[in-house]
């Protein structure tokens, strides 16, 4: 076994037998990867963080070659990101981000773009105004991050640059052009406003992007449009989203 250090982001944690806990990072370094913190509901102090999800911590742990999950042991927290605990609406939102991450990242495929955007984006949700602006800024960027986006350049089918009015298939994962719409007869309308944000902010980087302004009509549609991609390719419903939409 491997001994390794890397920072990481707790994205899921479930009690594992009588004292310890089976948690889901997702490292800097190494992608996401499964723990053991072996004893800590037992010695809350035998680890030097809480292991809260969306934590930000420092992790040491046993690279195990012969399975999945690997032993931590050591966990020291770098940021526990509090003031998001207190706002409901922020919380849901980091607590989103992790249960995307999670469902979108495979299994120890390291990508430190996604990692450092993650935590880019919960430090700059500490003192957000517009904690859901700055949630669909993190989906639509986190997608095209890690490759897992909507086709929007041109016409996913034929690759003609778009004249006419557009549709948005789920099922081809892009836009169709009039000429291609019979090929999904299930595709939807979508303002150029909706494309035109989407594109600048795969393409700018968080600072520009929170500039940006999105009138209701656009932002209405731009939560229709990814959260309907997101549960058509993952085949299932995104739990926390649920919660995001009561608040």
């Amino acid at each position: 076994m491997a001994i390794v250090r890397s920072e990481s982001i707790v994205l899921r944690r479930r009690d594992l037998r009588e004292t310890s806990l089976l948690v889901t990072f997702f490292t800097r370094d190494f992608g996401k990867i499964t723990g053991e913190l072996k004893g800590i509901r037992q010695d809350q102090k035998k680890f030097a963080s809480t292991v809260e999800i969306f934590s930000h911590n420092d992790i040491i742990f046993y690279q195990s070659r012969k399975s999945s999950v690997h032993l931590v042991s050591q966990c020291d927290q770098r940021e526990n990101f509090t003031p998001l605990r207190h706002n409901i609406a922020k919380a849901a939102a980091a607590q989103l981000m992790c249960e995307l991450v999670d469902a979108i990242m495979p299994q120890e495929a390291p990508h430190s773009a996604v990692f450092d955007w993650m935590i880019d984006v919960l430090r700059h949700m500490v003192s957000a105004d517009r904690p859901d602006k700055l949630l669909t800024i993190f989906k639509i960027k986190m997608l095209a991050l890690s490759g897992f986006k909507p086709y929007l350049d041109s016409c996913v089918s034929c690759d003609s640059k778009m004249p006419g009015q557009p549709r948005f298939s789920l099922a081809m994962g892009g836009l169709l052009c009039p000429r291609c719409v019979h090929k999904d007869p299930g595709s939807r309308n979508i303002f150029r406003g909706t494309i035109a944000t989407i594109l600048h902010i795969e393409k700018n980087d968080l600072k520009g992007n929170l500039n940006l302004g999105m009138n209701p009509q656009i932002k209405k549609e731009l939560e229709l449009v990814l959260n309907s991609f997101l549960n058509f390719h993952l085949g299932k419903d995104i739990k926390s989203q649920r919660i995001m939409r009561t608040l």
